[in-house]
Parts: C-alpha cells; sequence; structure tokens
C-alpha cells in the first residue's frame, strides 16, 4: 500500500521504530484501571474475547485462591508422614512382593526402614517425622493424604498427570484452567504465578505452566528466584510519564482498529490483554514483590533471617502477599530434582527439609492469623514418593514409587487435623481410600466452585477439558462439608 494512503505506519514499522521496552509495548490504556474494576463479574466461560476479569463460579465457592508448594522430585513419605513400624522391624530383610523399579540397574531388595524417629503432632495426634518439626505445629490445621496414586513412574509423566490432568505433553497446566474458568480479582497482576527455585527449572520446565491449548493468556508468568524477579519491567528513563503515555495512546489506537478488522481472533485479543497487564504490572508487581514493608517478626517466622531458609521463606512469603492482593494460582516450585533421592538420603533429604519445612508452615500460620486460610487452598506434594527398598547400596537412597505417596493440603474448605487413606504396611501401594490425580482434581474443581463438565475449551481436534473424558470422584472425607450440606 503507498505510504500516502495509509492513515498512519503500520503496527510493525511503529513498532520496529521504537525501543520503549515492556511498558512501553505494554496496553494498559485499553482498559482503565477503574472501569474494569467497576465491571459485573460474567458467568463462568460465557463470553467471545478471553480476559482476566473474575467470573461467577456455579456454585459457591469454598476456595478463592490457591498456592501449591510443588516439591519436584519426590519426598519420600515413608521418612517423613507415613511411619511403617513394620518396614522398620524387617530393617534389611529382603522383601519377595512385588515391586516395579524406575532404575533397574541399582535396584535392591533389602528393606531400609527410616532412620529418623517419629512423634504425634497436634491434638489430631499426627505421625510426622522429627524431619518435620515445623510441619507439626500446624498438625491440626492440615489434611495429610497418605494414598496418593498417579501409577505412572517417570518423573515426567507423574508431573503431568497431577499438573495437567493426564500424562501426555501439550496440555494446559492446573493454573492455565483456574485461571481461564474464574479470571482474577485482580486486574493489576498476573493471575497464574509461578515462583522458580535458584537451583534451577524443574523437570519439564515452562511445560509446567503452560497455556497448551488455552489462549496464551493463561500461561503462567515466571518470577525470578533472584532480583530483578521481572525483567524489563521499567521503561527506559527518557520514555517515562507523558512520553509513554502518549506512545500507549497511539498503540491503543492501532489495536482498536486491527482487532476490528479480525474479529474472533482469540490469540490476538489473549494478547493484547497480555501487553495491557505488562503495564499495569509496573506499579503492582513492584509492591507485591517487595517484602521490605513486612514486619521483622513476619520475617523470622517465614526464616528469611536464616541463611537456610532464607530463599524459600521469601518466596512463600511472596506467595501470601499475591494470593492477599487477589492473585489466583500461585505454585512455588523446587530446583530440578531437590526431593529425587535416589542416593545418599541420610543426608540429602535433612538438607532439603530444613530449607522448606519452616517457610511451608509459616505459610499456613500467616494465612491464618490474617483471616485468608479460609478461602486460600494451601498445597504441599511432589509427583512421587520413594520405595521402602534400599536403591544404591554404596550410597544409599530410594527409588520412585507413584504408587502410593504422602501430599497435604490445609483451608480453602478442606479438614484441619485430618489423615486420608493408607499405604500398605510397608508404604509400597495405596491400599485405603486412595487418590488418584483424576479424584484430585476433581476435588480441587469442587472447592472452587466449578462443574467439571463446563471447564472446557474447543480446540481443533474437539473439546478438551482437565480430565478430558476420565473420571474422578470428589474426596469427600477430607471437606469440611459433605455431600449432604453442599445440597442444602
Amino acid at each position: 500500500m503507498p505510504h500516502h494512503s495509509r492513515r498512519h505506519y503500520s503496527r510493525r514499522h511503529f513498532l520496529s521504530q521504537q525501543a520503549f521496552g515492556l511498558g512501553g509495548l505494554a496496553l494498559s490504556w485499553l482498559l482503565r484501571e477503574d472501569a474494569a474494576r467497576a465491571t459485573p463479574p460474567k458467568p463462568l466461560l460465557e463470553r467471545l474475547t478471553y480476559d482476566l476479569k473474575p467470573r461467577i463460579a456455579t456454585r459457591e465457592p469454598q476456595a478463592r485462591a490457591m498456592i501449591s508448594m510443588f516439591m519436584q522430585g519426590g519426598p519420600s513419605h515413608v521418612d517423613l508422614c507415613d511411619p511403617k513400624p513394620e518396614l522398620t522391624k524387617r530393617h534389611l530383610q529382603t522383601y519377595t512382593g512385588d515391586i516395579k523399579y524406575d532404575n533397574a540397574a541399582e535396584a535392591s531388595a533389602k528393606l531400609f526402614g527410616t532412620p529418623w524417629k517419629f512423634a504425634k503432632y497436634g491434638q489430631c495426634g499426627m505421625d510426622l517425622s522429627e524431619l518435620l518439626p515445623h510441619l507439626g505445629q500446624i498438625a491440626d490445621d492440615i489434611c495429610l493424604i497418605r494414598s496418593m496414586h498417579t501409577g505412572v513412574n517417570n518423573h515426567g509423566q507423574s508431573i503431568s498427570a497431577l499438573n495437567t490432568g493426564a500424562i501426555g505433553s501439550g496440555r494446559p497446566a492446573l493454573g492455565s484452567w483456574f485461571t481461564y474458568a474464574l479470571g482474577s480479582e485482580s486486574q493489576n497482576l498476573p493471575a497464574f504465578v509461578v515462583l522458580s527455585d535458584p537451583g534451577g527449572l524443574p523437570v519439564l520446565g515452562v511445560e509446567n505452566w503452560q497455556n497448551g491449548w488455552l489462549p496464551s493468556l493463561y500461561q503462567g508468568t515466571v518470577v525470578r528466584p533472584r532480583e530483578p524477579r521481572i525483567l524489563n519491567l521499567d521503561p527506559p528513563e527518557q520514555l517515562r510519564g507523558p512520553a509513554q503515555q502518549q506512545y500507549l495512546s497511539y498503540l491503543e489506537r492501532l489495536n482498536h482498529e486491527h482487532l476490528e478488522a479480525h474479529p474472533r481472533e482469540h490469540d490476538l485479543a489473549a494478547r493484547i490483554q497480555s501487553y495491557q497487564l505488562a503495564a499495569r504490572m509496573q506499579v503492582a508487581a513492584k509492591e507485591a514483590l517487595d517484602i521490605s514493608g513486612e514486619t521483622a517478626a513476619t520475617h523470622k517466622m517465614y526464616g528469611i533471617d536464616e541463611p537456610q531458609t532464607r530463599d524459600y521463606g521469601t518466596r512463600c512469603l511472596i506467595a501470601r502477599r499475591l494470593v492477599e492482593r487477589g492473585v489466583r494460582f500461585v505454585q512455588i516450585f523446587t530446583g530440578n530434582q531437590t526431593w529425587d533421592h535416589h542416593g545418599n538420603i541420610q543426608k540429602a533429604l535433612p538438607d532439603v527439609c530444613q530449607k522448606t519445612d519452616k517457610p511451608a508452615a509459616a505459610l499456613v500460620q500467616d494465612l491464618k492469623q490474617i483471616g485468608l486460610l479460609d478461602t486460600t487452598l494451601v498445597h504441599w506434594g511432589g509427583e512421587m514418593g520413594r520405595l521402602p527398598v534400599i536403591q544404591n547400596e554404596k550410597s544409599i537412597g530410594r527409588d520412585h514409587n507413584t504408587y502410593g505417596f504422602s501430599s497435604w493440603l490445609a483451608g480453602g474448605g478442606v479438614k484441619a487435623g485430618c489423615i486420608h487413606g493408607e499405604t500398605d504396611e510397608l508404604g509400597h501401594k495405596a491400599v485405603k481410600d486412595v487418590v488418584t490425580h483424576h479424584d484430585y482434581h476433581t476435588t480441587l474443581l469442587h472447592l472452587f466452585g466449578l462443574d467439571l463438565e463446563r471447564v472446557s475449551f474447543t480446540r481443533p481436534t474437539g473439546v478438551g477439558s482437565l480430565l478430558d473424558g476420565q473420571t474422578g470422584n470428589v474426596v469427600w472425607n477430607i471437606l469440611r462439608r459433605g455431600p449432604r450440606e453442599e445440597k442444602a
């Protein structure tokens, strides 16, 4: 098209000529903040465009936000929260039952009783290891599930099962589903935030927070473990203030016209929404991620004053600040294979427990004291547990076990001081009140007031959902409100 026939520069030409950073690319002035807040919540999934405005659940939710502390690698349940006296009694005896090893070359049939002592904590009398003394302090606030099961023995497949609903790749993460279905109570912060570990990304990397076939607006936003926690948040000095506003006003007109010329282009609409959010984050994200204004007592509670717990404690405190400001879903990852103790478990397991136990307990305590635990669902757990037999006799460890392992939940409609399910006498397989990943996801959706059948998305290959045609059951025994109370 000749230059004189254009109403103004093309988007590509304009953007290629301007270097004004993330803030300049952001289109925050498309939607004024006051107008966004004044917009009434929309019914669930009844829209032609995609945004992060808060939406009405299909029934009254018990949870409004979730923080998942994902312990990637597989914490050893028989050493932490599922004591097995019979395993201790039969220490170093040969196991004659059927067992599936991940690493057959280093496999052993010798049973290995835990080297650590257990004690009862709280009024509920929950048995926990001496490696988790701070978890013991909140025993009466958590629901410990001892019968988790995915049945897929590799890290990647089991992570996918728990985090996306199926063992295959390319699917939306749990946080993406929740933000797609419910939006966010904050329009100035990402709806789905990932707090990564300085030790590196977990197994599967960015797949853990991908949007899959949902619009890109619903992917997780990564907050770095070190400052600056979000890169390129500030525009260059010479483009701040009125100069940036002029650029954004012009981009607003360009994008409105472009969107009008391409109706129902969901990827385009989602991209524009992402740019809008990026500009609003310039102020809101800095404030939310800055923990310097928290009291000395709060820092001490999270262990931020101690070298071993400073990093994880900081991220747990940031997670609390994010949900306090309306973020829907926060996931805190440990580093790659932090809990994957194929060897040297007698040193490595205490080390990682020391880093995470105090901050994890502090997060529950803090949410409770500020009145947010009732509506915030807190999760702690990994993608698997460990076997009751020795792996690598030269450097004792435990191999993978996805047939029976433990996780705990707190708040958000879950019973407090609750123990659910059992593994067999050696801790190998879940044998009572088994909770599969499908049951886990169905229960989460229920707590957020969502109907499984309605949380779906039409993609080229058909309608996709979190369970994708699989069946899961609400685990009523771990919930404060039973089915009769729900119907009432």
